[in-house]
């Protein structure tokens, strides 16, 4: 195990700040990692921060942080939390722990936002509590 954290970002997550900002803040993608990288520091740990708005993607950086050993990856597959099962598959498969991050409470939301398929294999998850739900994720991840 390496010191390594993953923090991979799901479809439209490049869009915050502008997208929706009554649901998922003002924080843009940057902001988000620039707080990440000074947290990841103070907690001797080096963060990988990556976005991508294509689930295979997604999957195959699951499949590096097994191949590099990492601590820990903090996951926000936002969409892709709801429908895909391959990224449930590469979850159970990598044998890395995997943090489930959300910027809103999709418990509070629509009802297919109810089901994640991310949740049924993480070891923990961190919902609703906006850009700072990250830090706390990593917070998490130290602990590991």
């Amino acid at each position: 195990m390496t010191d390594i954290v993953f923090v991979l970002n799901g479809p439209n997550l490049n869009l915050l700040g502008t997208r929706e900002p009554e649901i998922y803040g003002s924080d843009t993608l940057a902001d988000i990692e620039a707080r990440l990288e000074s947290k990841a520091r103070e907690l001797g740990l080096v963060i990988d921060f990556r976005q991508t708005n294509h689930e295979g993607v997604l999957v195959d950086w699951l499949h590096e942080a097994r191949e590099v050993r990492a601590r820990a990856v903090l996951l926000n597959a936002a969409a892709y939390t709801h429908t895909s099962i391959a990224l449930l598959d590469a979850i159970k498969a990598i044998g890395v722990p995997v943090i489930e991050v959300h910027l809103s409470d999709p418990a509070t939301r629509e009802a297919f936002r109810h089901i994640s398929y991310i949740g049924m294999a993480a070891v923990d998850e961190v919902k609703g509590l906006g850009a700072e739900g990250y830090v706390v994720a990593l917070e998490k991840a130290a602990a590991l």
